[in-house]
């Protein structure tokens, strides 16, 4: 009935001195009386393992069988189950009896026991949240102090690639992605390929306003409409190119030699499977070839 892990244990009368009384000298030990018949010692034992996992090896949690270990029991007076006792440098400092919610055990043991520190933040997904938080310069310097310990980290040259096309840096965003030969990420690869293609088609296309015009007088001038989608997509308008490319998609799929098509499908790179956008959009897509 009981996970085991180094720092959660059956402890026994052949080794419990070593394993809580002398091992509590070292980090505080809870020990947990109970027996098979007992029904809130089974109800009560899971939190205790899910506590001691919570302190990450900063408290012991030993657990005594009272059936099998009778010395234990009579050497510590034991007279009702469960009862759980938290030793600390070779003596019983807290304990209670009964079941006790969780947050009555946490308090027990906090001013015995201290919790670890939170785990460091990994640094691509600090880099990454400054990313998509717009904080590109910071997300860049993030990301070369990354790349100078490991200038072969794909997922962090793709981002980094990605921060310098976003300050209009497109040749060396190109070089930076060119330099990626792992096959891992190769839908963020695609992704910030694509984002360099419509920036870089984006500067030798008539601007926003001008195609605006013309699609007034002509709703049906489809150049100017898949124009404008770019030219939306290079000012990361996705939602509003995504829905003219759509229509454009099915009023004429063969324009370009189906451009329409093949740029929703970039855009779905680009912004990754899990954006809501793209979830939204693919079922849109899948309606209108089916």
């Amino acid at each position: 009935m009981s996970e085991q892990t180094p720092y959660i244990f059956d402890a026994t009368t052949a080794d419990f001195d070593q394993s809580v009384i002398e091992a509590s000298f070292n980090k505080p030990v809870l020990v947990d009386f109970w027996a098979e018949w007992c029904a809130p010692c089974k109800a009560l034992m899971p939190m205790l393992q899910g506590i001691a996992q919570s302190y990450q090896g900063e408290l012991l949690l030993a657990k005594v069988n009272c059936d099998v270990e009778q010395d234990i029991v009579a050497r510590f007076g034991i007279r009702s189950l469960p009862t759980v006792v938290l030793f600390k440098d070779g003596q019983p400092v807290d304990g209670f009896a009964g079941a006790q919610p969780e947050s009555a055990v946490r308090a027990l043991l906090e001013p015995h026991v201290q919790m670890p520190p939170p785990a460091a933040a990994d640094p691509f997904e600090q880099a990454q949240a400054l990313f998509d938080d717009g904080r590109y310069a910071d997300a860049e310097s993030a990301l070369v102090a990354m790349l100078q310990e490991d200038n072969s980290n794909a997922k962090a040259l793709i981002l980094y690639a990605r921060c310098l096309t976003e300050r209009g840096e497109l040749s060396e965003a190109q070089t930076v992605l060119d330099a990626v030969k792992s096959d891992e990420h190769k839908a963020a690869l695609a992704g910030a390929k694509a984002q360099i293609q419509f920036l870089g088609l984006a500067r030798d296309l008539p601007d926003a306003a001008e195609l605006k015009s013309r699609l007034a007088q002509n709703p049906q001038d489809d150049e100017a409409a898949y124009q404008l989608a770019i030219q939306q997509l290079a000012r990361q308008q996705y939602e509003a190119a995504l829905e003219a490319l759509l229509k454009l998609f099915i009023r004429n799929r063969s324009y370009g030699e189906g451009l329409p098509h093949k740029t929703l499908l970039q855009v779905f790179e680009l912004l990754g499977n899990d954006h809501p956008l793209v979830t939204a959009y693919r079922r849109k897509v899948f309606a209108a070839l089916y």
